[in-house]
């Protein structure tokens, strides 16, 4: 937590891609309970997309973007950043690094993801499809947060990561944002024919890829961003005027 005399101002990391990063803010703005300007959340952005890729840095085809996320957190930091949010599941495979170099501590979006899922999802509910970047689910963030609540994790098999999930993503960042969301329905899709019951967004490419082709999987998912968005309200809350 920020010392008690410091003023509340969060940071945050984006970039990865810049509609992610709007995405999170527009959702911060809506889940904020204000009635006047002053009553919405003090935030400062980095949004920087020259971070160098996430998912080819990890496949060892592209550079690692921990320099250039240093240096944002280093920026945010500088302005004065009381708490820092990443707007990407990918770049949290650098976690420990960034938080090791920031005076601002970080929010970590399965946390938040996971809190809303408890939530959100019923006690029936134990099987769990997760759509993310190879790299998330071979860190094991939500694999492992959702075994400690006693679920199972439903994953995408490598032919489904290939032929949908990362030319959805990348559908995504390049504009074609319906393209990219019939893509990810279709993984979705199968995912639930193998028995899972809810879903975690851990990409924050997908939920925008959903929303524009209206795909009923949002109603029976967790939005990583939109959860991070309410974990980012929460903090404001008790300092808001």
């Amino acid at each position: 937590m920020m010392p008690a005399s410091s003023p509340f101002l969060l940071g945050i990391l984006g970039g990865m891609g810049p509609l992610a990063t709007a995405d999170l803010l527009q959702k911060i703005i809506a889940a904020t309970p204000a009635e006047r300007d002053q009553q919405h959340v003090p935030l400062v952005v980095w949004n920087v997309p020259q971070i160098p890729d996430r998912q080819r840095a990890l496949a060892g085809t592209g550079p690692s973007p921990l320099p250039a996320l240093r240096d944002g957190v280093s920026r945010l930091n500088r302005l004065g950043a009381s708490h820092i949010a990443i707007a990407c599941n990918t770049a949290h495979h650098w976690f420990d690094d960034l938080q090791a170099s920031s005076e601002a501590p970080l929010l970590h979006i399965a946390d938040a993801a996971l809190s809303q899922l408890t939530t959100a999802a019923p006690p029936s509910e134990r099987r769990i499809g997760l759509i993310a970047t190879h790299g998330t689910l071979a860190a094991g963030w939500y694999q492992q947060r959702l075994a400690e609540r006693g679920m199972t994790p439903v994953l995408p098999d490598a032919d489904e990561l290939e032929t949908l999930f990362v030319p959805g993503c990348y559908a995504v960042k390049r504009g074609e944002v319906a393209a990219g969301g019939r893509l990810f329905e279709q993984l979705a899709e199968r995912l639930a024919e193998r028995g899972a019951e809810r879903l975690i967004l851990a990409c924050t490419e997908v939920a925008p890829g959903l929303d524009a082709i209206r795909s009923r999987w949002l109603q029976r998912s967790i939005d990583t961003t939109q959860a991070l968005a309410l974990a980012c309200v929460a903090l404001w809350r008790p300092s808001s005027p």
